[in-house]
């Protein structure tokens, strides 16, 4: 019987991309989104991949969310903490509100989407959570304390959940991308990208979101179970660590 993977954040952008890779690799899957209704529309008839909205920021719409993902698929053997948003801003203007948002988004919606699914992977001795982190979370960056810090956290909530976790037959992993031609990176103006953003990657080029997929597909599967409390760095070699 295929395992049912759910994806947070898994409607656009590397979301868009590890579910629909999560389908071909032939799981059942479920990609959560936040807002955008149009988007999740067209992207589950593109796909088939069915949508469910609730607010990863939220406890309890994670909760219900959550419980409505099992009855229709089943229980999750695969979760994909993606779900994240930027206000960026230097530290000395950042209000608390766009501190807040980014760690409530990024940060706390690990835990909301996370803690309802622990118990049964731990029961039935079989899970993979995978977190989506970022170069920032690792270097940070200027202009983002409330997204690095957001990032890093992840980082230590991951290799924390491995340990305690690692008898039952679960592993819990991160991956850390660079640039990724996403909508949001293809929108910085063209002369900024090549000659601030491509410079700093040493193979000289950005991501593709299937890279990252396929990254999580490993990471999925079976043959993965030796790896867990890791990040796996995707950068094209701009930080090394």
């Amino acid at each position: 019987m295929a395992r049912v993977a759910l994806v947070t954040g898994g409607t656009r952008g590397i979301g868009a991309a590890i579910s629909t890779a999560l389908k071909q690799a032939g799981y059942h899957v479920a990609a959560n989104y936040g807002g955008n209704d149009e988007a999740a529309s067209a992207f589950k008839t593109e796909t088939g991949i069915p949508v469910f909205k609730f607010d990863v920021s939220d406890h309890a719409a994670c909760d219900a969310g959550i419980k409505q993902v099992v009855s229709e698929l089943g229980p999750i053997d695969i979760l994909v903490n993606n779900a994240g948003i930027t206000r960026d801003t230097m530290f000395h203007r950042m209000t608390f509100d766009q501190w807040s948002a980014v760690i409530r988004t990024n940060l706390d919606s690990v835990f909301n989407c996370t803690r309802p699914v622990i118990d049964g992977m731990r029961e039935r001795g079989f899970g993979r959570v995978i977190i989506i982190s970022s170069i920032n979370g690792q270097k940070g960056q200027m202009g983002q304390a409330n997204y690095s810090a957001a990032k890093a956290g992840v980082i230590g909530f991951a290799k924390a959940l491995a340990q305690e976790n690692a008898n039952k037959g679960i592993t819990v992993n991160v991956i850390a991308p660079g640039y990724i031609a996403t909508e949001m990176v293809k929108a910085v103006p063209e002369d900024v990208l090549k000659s601030k953003i491509l410079p700093l990657i040493p193979v000289g080029r950005l991501g593709e979101a299937e890279e990252i997929a396929r990254g999580v597909l490993f990471l999925a599967s079976d043959g993965a179970g030796f790896v867990t409390g890791s990040t796996l760095t995707m950068n094209g070699g701009q930080y090394m660590t």
